[in-house]
């Protein structure tokens, strides 16, 4: 699966949450989630690109591998995701291996759709606010008009198409 994905600071979180909902985004959940970030012993994921998280969420946990970013714009890139049922043991398994936990992240995480986007407006402990519109597609054809789709639900929502980061 390709993940197309653009991402942007939020000055003011309430604000922004106003500006999704009047845009007609209908509000679909609350998650905490803590995500923990792995490095490769064969490789620097930060030189390579690349992401290696164990995520949990509401009880849930998910391993999964981000690959390299597909431009320079949005956060574009494949992404392969399974359910893990022990975080511990897969922890455990990724260090036996020589993979090195790099930082959990947590996060507050509210989501809202609209249409085929997927909105997240998320606080994150220590870093601050931040959204991301996001939509899922099988295949990387024609990706490029997604992204520009994306950053036109950006602008609406009062955010510069320049302001996105790509972190």
């Amino acid at each position: 699966m390709i993940e197309i994905e653009v991402k942007a600071r939020v000055d003011d979180a309430r604000k922004m949450e106003r500006a999704i909902i009047s845009m007609g985004a209908t509000p679909i959940g609350i998650q905490d989630q803590a995500d923990t970030y792995y490095n490769a012993p064969h490789r620097n994921f930060e030189t390579t690109d690349e992401a290696l998280r164990i995520r949990v969420e509401d009880g849930d946990a998910f391993l999964t591998y981000k690959g390299p970013k597909m431009d320079t714009v949005s956060k574009t890139r494949q992404e392969l995701q399974i359910v893990i049922k022990d975080t511990e043991t897969m922890g455990e398994i990724l260090t036996s291996l020589g993979f090195i936990p790099v930082t959990t992240v947590t996060k507050r995480r509210k989501n809202y759709r609209l249409g085929d986007f997927l909105i997240s407006l998320d606080e994150v402990h220590d870093l601050g606010s931040f959204i991301e519109v996001e939509i899922p597609v099988k295949n990387s054809k024609n990706y490029e008009e997604k992204v520009e789709s994306i950053l036109k639900i950006i602008e609406k929502l009062g955010l510069d198409r320049t302001a996105t980061i790509r972190a």
